[in-house]
């Protein structure tokens, strides 16, 4: 590999995935939309604080008119609903031989593919913990799954070399056939964890409330079913798996996915999901409209319906525009919805 690796979005994800490359010896350029956050770590470098490694890496850092050039290796670590214009402005310096990687949440695959062409995309999976606290400081939290794979399934020599970058991230990184496994296996883990932010308890605490199970299972299954008759097999990781919430999961399965879920969680410095993070402390759109809703109208596409999930939307938007406040009583709300 030559060249530096640009990171496209320098919060909770990109920060983290650039210092540990830097660490392993690459030259990382960070591009972010912050301002503040681009000069601090232009000025005093990016610090990294947390359960993992605590350090601070120096990179250069630019604001998105600022950059100039081209790049081979491009990670792409923005919020889901940023995905469409941090793509259109990345593509103008992406090399002809180059390519994105979508380290995300959600299935922004599809939306940089249209933008880039199929074949300039990786796919990528990622479920460390992380968080970004201030500018110019990043916190990893949590160790977590982080896979990549090509989207339509073919071993690569690029991306056996973006394998190898990440394993100096995550020892344990894989490389798949099946990225969209994966990807849809966080679908389902994502639509718990905008269940679980719908009040103001922590993950686990809320994973472990047996009021909240049944309404998390049915939420689950709704994307689990449009998965399915997708022909997409759902990849565990992490604790979680996927099958247990799918239509032919038995009672035991699911409870047994919840506290293996439940014990995951309590080991991480993170309590809270990004998402919950977003409604309670940086009052700023989460990333619902990128994640549940494409399962919503792939839903629909496919005549399986999914009335919680386009619920749990509703109510994230209700909770974003200061409607709604965050509490148990919203799963209370759900399961009535459910019933």
């Amino acid at each position: 590999m030559s060249g530096p690796v640009l990171i496209w979005g320098a919060g909770a994800i990109g920060g983290t995935l650039g210092a540990a490359f830097i660490r392993a010896g690459e030259e990382v350029i960070f591009i972010d939309n912050v301002k503040e956050h681009v000069d601090a770590i232009n000025e005093k470098g990016l610090k990294i604080v947390g359960p993992i490694f605590e350090d601070v890496v120096k990179a250069k850092a630019y604001l998105p008119e600022e950059l100039e050039g081209q790049y081979k290796r491009t990670f792409l670590c923005v919020k889901a609903h940023h995905t469409e214009e941090a793509a259109k402005a990345l593509v103008r310096h992406l090399a002809p031989d180059g390519y994105v990687v979508s380290a995300q949440n959600g299935l922004n695959e599809r939306v940089i593919a249209r933008i880039t062409g199929d074949s300039r995309v990786i796919g990528c999976f990622v479920n460390f913990g992380a968080d970004y606290f201030e500018p110019g400081v990043v916190q990893y939290s949590g160790r977590g799954a982080v896979v990549i794979g090509e989207l339509d399934g073919r071993f690569t020599d690029r991306a056996e070399s973006i394998y190898q970058l990440m394993k100096s991230f995550e020892p344990k990184a894989l490389i798949t056939n099946n990225i969209w496994g994966f990807l849809w296996g966080k679908l389902i883990y994502g639509a718990l964890l905008f269940g679980t932010a719908l009040t103001n308890d922590s993950i686990a605490d809320v994973l472990d409330n047996p009021v909240a199970r049944p309404v998390l299972r049915k939420l689950a299954l709704e994307v689990a079913t449009v998965a399915a008759i997708n022909n997409i097999k759902p990849e565990a990781f992490d604790g979680f798996d996927p099958a247990a919430f799918g239509p032919l999961a038995t009672p035991e399965q699911t409870n047994k996915s919840f506290e293996d879920m439940v014990a995951h969680n309590r080991r991480s410095a993170k309590s809270h999901s990004g998402i919950w993070r977003d409604l309670a402390i940086r009052k700023r759109k989460t990333e619902v409209d990128a994640q549940v809703l494409p399962v919503v109208e792939i839903g629909r596409e496919s005549c399986v319906p999914t009335p919680l999930a386009a619920r749990v939307i509703e109510m994230i938007h209700e909770i974003e525009d200061g409607k709604r406040p965050l509490d148990m009583a919203n799963i209370d709300e759900l399961a009535r919805a459910a019933a």
